[in-house]
């Protein structure tokens, strides 16, 4: 698990402006593992988008080189589940809706950084609210 915190100065709005909220605490997500989907420069992979698993997202993810579904324990990875929320990665996201398998997305808990290649009237039609 990592120590690291999210740096203060960083923006946490999402994408309607407002207070960033949380994601999901069981299992823990975010680049951090605070249940946010915070921006960090050191997260490459920019961990901003939250969404509701499916097994297709799941298995389309894992047909692509991203296992979410197998337990890796010595990392604290328990492995998702269909109805798990999880901070996924915005390219990660726009590969799934290009393959037709996005996930729905809890919008107020994803980060405002999103928008930089989503557009909000795109991320409304997969809002799960």
């Amino acid at each position: 698990m990592m120590s690291i915190h999210p740096n203060p100065k960083i923006n946490r709005l999402n994408v309607f402006g407002e207070p960033l909220a949380s994601c999901c605490f069981d299992p823990i997500t975010g680049y951090f593992r605070n249940g946010f989907c915070h921006i960090s420069p050191q997260d490459i992979g920019q961990h901003t988008v939250c969404a509701r698993m499916t097994s297709e997202f799941l298995n389309f993810s894992q047909s692509v080189g991203n296992d979410l579904i197998t337990p890796l324990p010595e990392v604290g990875f328990v492995g998702l589940k269909p109805g798990d929320y999880w901070c996924l990665c915005m390219m990660r996201w726009v590969e799934a809706y290009e393959a037709g398998y996005a996930p729905q997305l809890k919008l107020n808990a994803c980060h405002q950084a999103v928008l930089s290649c989503v557009p909000l009237d795109l991320l409304m039609e997969f809002s799960d609210s």
